[in-house]
């Protein structure tokens, strides 16, 4: 405790806050008023830095999305009952820039990310940006549904250069391509096998749904589990498909959409695609979009919001869909 400077009431000291750089082989932290130190990014790195943390009592460890290299790390540090934030680089960079930190090593981005999470544990709501500790069975699936994904990138890419190609490589190309295939079907198989056993009950309600496939599902299930927690306007944002304010002074900015979970918001475009021509609801509220004269991508996404909403809302209250009902409301 310190005491307050006029000495009349106690104020408990903010706990330390880590920073953690983040790359393929190692981790760079820092934390506390000037601590700093660099491990392995492995089992042997993340245990060195739970010990550490916990005889420091560190609050929030922050660090920046790093193409995957972060999972580990932020898994085994949530599991050892840290709360972690992780953020876009984007985010990490501006926030340097605010602070007039023009230089970048990795020594200076973990101080960064340090003070960036000392601003958050002091922010009423800094529960909204802390991770949420995924549970086995969504981590399991969120990795078939980027092997997946994987895998389509793979072939989109072979299929360009059969296109292209020399009779004397097609042969080969085209060998890839079935294997691919192969693979894509086992991959397939995986995901419905794991989304029936552990996600039966989502499954069943969003596949009453026009226009949501059994690849949204599994992508929701997988990377969006605060479907159904969350109200409109926070879950909106979250997937980015809320419409954010370029307002200043007598300036009134257009409205655009930004961030979030880029993944969640392809699936959910797709699915609005499809629901536009198959989903009464969203392909009548898509065309009296278009006949008020909104311009066909804002009523694309305004679509895709409305039917993101309709997903959560049937989520929460654990029902499936109802045109009658959300018709009302379209």
């Amino acid at each position: 405790m310190t005491v307050h400077p006029q000495g009349r009431e106690p104020v408990t000291a903010a706990r330390p806050c880590a920073g953690i750089d983040v790359s393929k082989g190692h981790l760079d932290a820092a934390w506390g008023t000037d601590r700093f130190e660099r491990v392995s990014n492995d089992a042997e790195g993340y245990d060195a830095l739970v010990a550490k943390f916990k005889a420091e009592v560190v609050d929030i460890v922050l660090m920046e999305a790093s193409g995957g290299y972060e999972n580990a790390v932020a898994c085994a540090l949530q599991a050892a009952g840290f709360a972690v934030v992780v953020i876009n680089p984007r985010q990490a960079r501006d926030f340097a820039k605010a602070m007039g930190q023009l230089a970048k090593t990795d020594r200076i981005d973990a101080r960064v990310l340090k003070q960036f999470a000392e601003v958050i544990a002091r922010r009423a709501d800094r529960e909204r940006y802390i991770e949420a500790l995924p549970d086995e069975q969504r981590e399991h699936l969120a990795a078939l549904v980027l092997r997946r994904r994987q895998l389509i990138e793979m072939r989109k890419a072979e299929t360009q250069r059969l296109s292209q190609a020399h009779p004397a490589a097609a042969k080969s190309l085209r060998a890839m391509l079935k294997a691919l295939d192969k693979q894509l079907g086992t991959v397939d198989d995986d995901i419905d096998q794991h989304v029936r056993r552990h996600f039966a009950k989502l499954a069943e309600w969003l596949d009453t749904v026009k226009g949501v496939s059994d690849v949204t599902i599994a992508t929701m299930a997988a990377l969006l589990g605060e479907l159904g927690q969350l109200r409109r306007r926070p879950i909106c944002k979250l997937v980015g498909v809320a419409p954010l304010a370029n307002d200043s002074g007598v300036r009134s900015g257009r409205r655009s959409i930004w961030g979030g979970r880029g993944e969640v918001r392809a699936v959910l475009y797709m699915a609005t695609q499809s629901a536009i021509q198959h989903n009464p609801v969203i392909r009548e509220f898509h065309e009296r979009l278009i006949a008020r004269g909104k311009p066909k991508k804002v009523a694309i996404v305004a679509c895709m919001r409305k039917l993101l909403v309709i997903l959560n809302a049937m989520v929460r209250d654990q029902v499936p869909w109802n045109e009658s009902k959300h018709i009302k409301t379209a």
